[in-house]
């Protein structure tokens, strides 16, 4: 309450899990738990880099070249 380095929303948390619902709505369902499984673990890459300012293509172009991604994270 009185850090205000600490957003005063979820709404980072709220996007992370819109683009889930977002393809549960439009298809219905995955088809397997393993298409699940790969959708959950690059959209969590897609939101790391972009809650470190990193570009999102470079970083996919990056992962696909074998570079490793370095982030660094604010320690509060």
């Amino acid at each position: 309450m009185y850090d205000f380095r600490v957003s005063f929303d979820n709404n980072l948390a709220e996007r992370d899990i819109r683009m889930m619902k977002l393809q549960q709505k439009i298809s219905g369902t995955f088809r397997s738990f393993e298409g699940a499984d790969i959708f959950c673990t690059i959209r969590s890459f897609i939101s790391t880099v972009k809650k470190n300012s990193i570009n999102v293509i470079n970083a996919i172009q990056d992962v696909f070249a074998g570079k490793q991604l370095s982030l660094q994270f604010l320690h509060l």
